[in-house]
């Protein structure tokens, strides 16, 4: 009957000990959280804000380049689809999410 009141005693003994081991292993998983966020994902969310920015800021006259690497001037522009010309009297319309950048703006305001 020994073994039990060594083994109930331990438990109640040492106060706030076991809170404070638990939080310090969770500290290498918010460092390795901070990490990813500076390195990954807050990047990703400005590239990704930039071009949503670009893709709001499309014009008439704007040299671009498609995702499927289509290079062209755009002649037309509706809310989700752009018309651009690839060759003269050639034109094709694209979504405007498929546009990866602008190469050349137009200078008119």
């Amino acid at each position: 009957m020994d073994f039990l009141a060594y083994a109930m005693g331990t438990g109640g003994s040492g106060g706030g000990g076991g809170q404070g081991s638990s939080f310090t292993a969770f500290i290498p998983l918010i460092l390795m959280f901070a990490i990813f966020y500076f390195l990954l994902i807050r990047p990703q969310q400005k590239k990704s804000k930039a071009h949503k920015e670009t893709l709001t800021n499309l014009k008439k006259g704007d040299q671009i380049v498609s995702s499927g690497g289509l290079h062209g001037v755009i002649t037309g522009l509706s809310d989700d689809i752009v018309t651009m010309e690839i060759a003269p009297k050639v034109r094709v319309k694209i979504s405007r999410g498929s546009v990866a950048g602008v190469l050349k703006r137009t200078q008119e305001q």
